[in-house]
């Protein structure tokens, strides 16, 4: 029976979310002919993971699920002795960006992906801690639902299990890489109260992150579309369409790839950065692999933790480097762009070193457009005032460090793909251990 691997990484109180995905889990199982193992990544505290451990053990039991809670010490035994089999240059240095001290949604990410080769999963499906399912009919609505019914099937078999088919029939021979969707509610950005204190501003920021040579109209195109993910409008109806999908059409608190792509390059490890998590999205559509569009919106919400201080100045620094780290996205992005299908290998398989070449091609760029982003950011929070203003104090003393550490983040992503291949062959080969808290 086919396993797949239903992952959901969280560093905060999320008890109902465990109850809900583990819902979705067992709708997998009993609705599709699959294993399902679902693991949840748990780098809370003590306090939270014990609450998170009551949630595990009151979820039902269900044939064919099983799940996987892992703290960061297993997850770290495990990962070591991955890194031991495979034998890749720097071990301390591999340990570190797959498990870094400081928050990264890329790296979490990754030891899922690794973790579902030593099960052997076929396909990872993520979900977040901060959002939740939609209802109809008082019946949750699963993203999982489309992702099975899709994902890894040759595009021409999976055209008569969608609604609509938008796909150049030239690729109708590949497999179905990614299926995912979107969200509703909140930005996924939380910087919804830049605009509410001041338009131009917010425009100015969000738009921040497009290419520096962009006309202000692309610009102010999309500032209108960022973040904001499928608005507000709920579910009603079953929609699904076979694609290349577009990257601003999907969120990956709703998103699934199949093993051919992950095993294949991993996200980038980058800490403190949102959006740093978004490379496969890009990577599957620019190299022509199929994908399915569907509208299984999951509902996004924001935690408590964001109204603090501490809060506030760990988001605002995430969200500063995002904006530094689209200098080299944007370059890489568009080499990966005009290369198209020429990523993929005969075996339609994506060509890792051609990646590998494309970032360290990008390190190479001037960095006066990231001092110009920084320069825009000082200048439009001590606009904002209060707390902003504050902010810009402590970003105007971390220039240098924040522009370094932009440029070495790529360094390291390139580093990990070149380990990657070896650290997957690994993990088919290292057994998981003991999966609870």
């Amino acid at each position: 029976m086919p396993r797949i691997c239903l992952t959901l990484p969280t560093n905060r109180e999320c008890s109902a979310t465990i109850s809900a995905i583990g819902e979705e889990a067992a709708y997998a199982a009993r609705h599709f002919d699959v294993e399902v193992h679902l693991l949840i990544l748990d780098s809370s505290d003590e306090r939270t993971r014990a609450a998170h451990a009551g949630a595990v053990a009151g979820l039902p039991p269900t044939p064919n699920v099983t799940v996987h809670h892992l703290d960061e010490a297993l997850q770290r035994d495990f990962l070591r002795r991955v890194i031991d089999r495979a034998g890749v240059a720097k071990p301390d240095l591999m340990l570190d960006l797959m498990l870094p001290s400081d928050v990264s949604y890329g790296a979490c990410t990754n030891r899922a992906f690794l973790i579902a080769a030593a099960l052997g999963c076929r396909s990872v499906h993520r979900r977040d801690s901060d959002s939740t399912y939609q209802f109809v009919d008082g019946e949750p609505v699963f993203p999982v639902h489309h992702e099975l019914t899709s994902l890894g099937r040759r595009a021409a078999d999976a055209s008569a299990a969608v609604t609509e088919t938008d796909l150049d029939p030239a690729y109708a021979h590949r497999p179905v890489s990614m299926v995912g969707s979107s969200f509703i509610g909140e930005l996924s950005v939380d910087i919804g109260e830049i605009r509410r204190l001041d338009e131009d501003v917010y425009h100015d920021v969000v738009g921040l992150w497009a290419p520096g040579h962009w006309s202000e109209e692309r610009k102010r195109e999309l500032v209108e579309e960022s973040f904001t993910g499928a608005g507000h409008a709920p579910f009603t109806r079953d929609r699904s369409t076979l694609t290349l999908v577009d990257p601003m059409r999907v969120d990956m608190c709703n998103i699934s790839f199949h093993q051919e792509v992950y095993e294949r390059v991993p996200l980038p490890p980058a800490t403190s950065t949102i959006g740093s998590d978004y490379f496969l999205i890009h990577l599957v559509h620019d190299a022509t692999l199929p994908g399915v569009l569907h509208n299984r919106n999951i509902e996004n919400f924001y935690t408590p933790e964001r109204r603090t201080d501490a809060g506030f100045v760990a988001y605002q620094t995430r969200f500063v480097k995002f904006l530094l780290s689209m200098l080299y996205f944007n370059f890489v992005y568009d080499r990966m762009g005009a290369a198209g299908a020429s990523l993929l290998d005969d075996r339609q398989r994506v060509r890792a070193a051609t990646l590998v070449a494309f970032l360290r091609e990008s390190t190479e760029l001037d960095r006066t457009e990231n001092v110009l982003r920084l320069d825009s950011v000082d200048g439009s929070y001590r606009k904002l005032g209060g707390r902003y203003a504050q902010f810009a104090d402590l970003l105007a003393a971390r220039r240098g460090r924040l522009l370094d550490e932009a440029r070495q983040d790529i360094e390291d992503f390139a580093l990990l793909i070149e380990a990657w291949d070896p650290l997957v062959r690994a993990s088919r080969d290292t057994e998981l251990g003991r999966t609870g808290p």
